[in-house]
């Protein structure tokens, strides 16, 4: 970077690149959500009046929730310039570190929204691609019982092209994505000349008049509205890959006036014909335009599965590495880009799940009443994290905080209450992958915070025990043991029982302790620090931000400037595998304790997850008691 501003052919391929992965969802919203919110099954008639007030409520809801909470207030709410609801635990408990008694309850409603996105993941390509290959119904009944068939095709590839990386077709992602809002937006427009008075929506009356004149039936409505609301998220989660900018650019300049000229035509082509409610996405087209737009719209929404299956991929590494999930086996796809990778185990699981959503709701009317629940939850989730940051880390006036939040807040809960009333229709699903992976994070946090409070208790302080160990010392032996160590400050056990089965010490000993902070990035200045304990011994302490990958042997290379230089070829790497053994009542539930245990077993090796030379390295174990 040359310091100067980007110029304008490059903040146009930025913000095209940006379209492509942060637009994807909210995007191929049209494909359903006007039809879900005038749908027959609701009560309320299909009148001129009412079509206004369900746009209207549309249209407002986009403008709220999009463009004034997301777009122009929590992404200011960035971690280094990164996004999204790890980010954003990280911020909120670093905003309370000096008041102590919030960091548990914030962490517990970080996970709860973060667990609630593997619903999502999982609904965004059930949904989208269901509703792009339904459109072959309006064409012809012949496909009718290939639907669900053609849709669960289509996913299986998508999941199967994972391991491959996104590299290369990421580079169509962008030109095809402008090219379905330019599409929807020309086929809106197309509508809105034929019924212009369509345009009276945008007069928030109507909206209001919707929401308080049909009684219960009105709430029943704002859990299909929030439809086209899904996918709000993503446009701060990804924020870090393009920057605010591109995405703001992509938002206000592309994405929001196709999406409000669709639906404004999706709006008027039900004012001329009512029956049209059965799919007023495709009917707003013209015939010949049909075939081509389901075409369109299937790889629309194969990019918008794309970007949420790649966004668990980075949720599920970031959880990992704030200590939320174990060690997970990482394939990195591209040499230099670092976000692009592919977690086998994720995707797999994530494809079991969606093909049995697609197979079991088999429709995208049915998954629609599942998927507003997990969005709506996450979104409340996100206004009270912000609420924490813009008191406690900006300082803003608490009345201020409240006033900015609470408003968002009503419009959050409004939506979160309808969508609860779907839970018997499909609501439940979401919500049931979310409390199994919120019961998986919190085991395995509090697993580990067991672990190292038996683990410290159990050792003896390490600088005491050198002190006496010199005294009379074991032969030294030539090399450079490192001892991995969790608690820089207690003698590793794997140094005990190296000294008590092999009764030698190597000439130099180090103490490696690797960190991951909750910030995205570490500076190179602050990545290792290095610090002499005498005879010998140094304690090394590794720091690295969630965002990035762990690498102890290039991080070792850094020690040299301390005058700890590193010959691997003499260097032996010392590691405790603690064998969990679940013991009821003794901290945890019986249950738990076996959860977190297996977990332990099948979390990913160490020497991988932090790239240590395999043929350097000697495991000890040791038996610990939860």
């Amino acid at each position: 970077m040359d310091g100067h501003l980007p110029g304008r052919s490059s903040r146009a391929a930025l913000t095209l690149a940006a379209l492509g992965v942060v637009f994807g969802d909210i995007g191929t919203s049209p494909l359903y959500a006007v039809k879900e919110t005038f749908s027959p099954a609701h009560g309320i008639a299909l009148d001129a009046a009412n079509i206004l007030g369900g746009l209207s409520t549309i249209f407002w809801a986009l403008m709220s929730v999009v463009s004034l909470k997301y777009v122009l207030l929590i992404m200011r709410a960035d971690n280094r310039g990164e996004g999204g609801i790890m980010a954003l635990i990280a911020l909120a408990q670093s905003a309370v570190r000096d008041r102590p008694e919030w960091r548990i309850p914030l962490m517990l409603i970080g996970i709860f929204g973060a667990s609630l996105f593997y619903g999502d993941a999982v609904l965004t390509p059930a949904i989208s691609v269901l509703s792009a290959v339904e459109g072959l119904h309006v064409g012809t009944s012949i496909f009718d019982h290939y639907v669900v068939p053609i849709a669960v095709a289509v996913l299986v590839a998508l999941f199967a092209f994972q391991s491959r990386g996104t590299a290369t077709v990421g580079r169509l992602f962008g030109p095809i994505t402008l090219l379905w809002f330019l599409a929807i937006g020309a086929a809106g427009l197309h509508g809105i000349v034929r019924a212009p008075q369509v345009l009276a929506a945008l007069n928030p009356l109507h909206a209001l008049s919707f929401v308080t004149s049909h009684g219960f039936a009105s709430f029943v409505v704002l859990g299909a509205v929030v439809l086209a609301v899904t996918g709000a998220e993503a446009l701060y989660a990804d924020m870090g890959h393009f920057g605010k900018a591109a995405v703001r650019r992509g938002w206000f300049g592309i994405a929001a006036p196709s999406l409000v000229l669709n639906y404004f035509g999706q709006g008027a082509l039900l004012i001329e014909r009512p029956e049209a409610v059965a799919n007023p996405f495709y009917l707003l087209l013209p015939d010949w335009a049909l075939y081509p737009m389901v075409a369109l719209a299937t790889a629309a929404t194969v990019i918008a599965s794309q970007a949420v299956i790649s966004g668990a991929f980075s949720m599920t590494r970031q959880a990992a590495q704030l200590g939320f999930l174990p060690r997970i086996n990482i394939v990195h796809t591209s040499a230099r880009e670092i976000g692009q990778i592919y977690i086998p185990s994720i995707n797999w699981g994530l494809c079991a799940i969606v093909v049995a959503a697609v197979v079991g709701f088999g429709s995208s009317s049915r998954l629609a009443g599942a998927y507003g629940v997990a969005v709506t939850a996450t979104m409340m989730v996100d206004t009270l994290l912000t609420f924490f940051v813009i008191r406690y880390r900006w300082n803003y006036p608490l009345a201020i905080c409240i006033l900015a939040t609470g408003f968002f807040l009503v419009i959050d809960l409004s939506f979160f209450s309808a969508t609860l009333l779907k839970i018997a229709d499909g609501g439940w699903f979401p919500l049931a992958i979310g409390a199994c992976v919120f019961a998986l994070m919190t085991t395995w946090r509090r697993g580990r915070e067991i672990l190292f409070t038996r683990l410290r208790t159990s050792s003896v302080p390490l600088e005491p025990f050198l002190e006496s160990l010199f005294r009379d010392p074991p032969p030294r032996v030539p090399g450079t043991s490192v001892f991995l160590t969790a608690t820089p400050e207690a003698t590793p056990h794997a140094l005990l029982h190296n000294l008590n089965h092999n009764k030698v010490l190597h000439e130099r000993v180090v103490f490696l302790t690797v960190e991951i902070r909750d910030e995205p990035w570490v500076s190179a200045k602050e990545r290792v620090t290095c610090q002499k304990l005498g005879n010998g011994c140094w304690r090394v302490h590794v720091n690295y931000g969630f965002l990035e990958r762990p690498d102890v042997t290039r991080a070792l290379d850094l020690c040299a400037g301390a005058g700890l230089p590193f010959n691997m070829m003499e260097t032996s790497f010392f590691l405790s595998r603690e064998k969990i053994v679940p013991v009821a009542g003794v901290a945890m539930p019986l249950w738990r304790d076996r959860i977190f245990a297996a977990m332990a077993r099948n979390s990913a090796n160490v020497t991988d997850f932090f790239n240590i030379p395999n043929n350097r390295v000697i495991e000890l174990g040791t038996r610990v008691e939860i």
